[in-house]
């Protein structure tokens, strides 16, 4: 994979967001762990990713081609910690404990949100980050 359209990622964090105020406001555990699902198989491969089935199939088509494309890396690596903070979400519905689910369901909000609102992605920032740290 040679880059993605970068309004790909956007276009998930926005189904994401709104899956994750469902979890907020019901407490589902099982809804949060269907999420972290979704997060384990986008990290895996972008092209397997539902949401991003969803963009190519039916958004995709009916927008100019993107201006720039995007390396995969840093958004496979924001999936991977969505999926981490969504398990977490999960153990503590789940496991009797809701205010952990969460603050863990929050924080994962809060990132996917970041994305959908401003286009701003967390988890490819922390990426390049430590990517940055590691080659020094």
């Amino acid at each position: 994979m040679n880059g993605i359209d970068p309004r790909g990622p956007r276009f998930g964090a926005a189904i994401t967001s709104l899956v994750l105020v469902i979890v907020l406001v019901t407490g589902s555990g099982w809804l949060a762990l269907a999420q972290a699902v979704v997060f384990a198989i986008t990290a895996y491969d972008l092209r397997l990713g539902p949401y991003g089935l969803l963009y190519r199939t039916l958004v995709a088509p009916r927008l100019a081609p993107p201006a720039e494309l995007e390396a995969p890396e840093p958004p496979r690596f924001a999936q991977l910690v969505g999926a981490v903070f969504t398990v977490l979400a999960t153990i503590g519905y789940l496991f009797g404990a809701p205010v952990a689910g969460t603050v863990f369901a929050a924080f994962a909000l809060f990132a996917a949100f970041l994305n959908a609102a401003f286009g701003f992605c967390l988890g490819c920032e922390m990426y390049l980050l430590i990517r940055r740290m590691v080659t020094r």
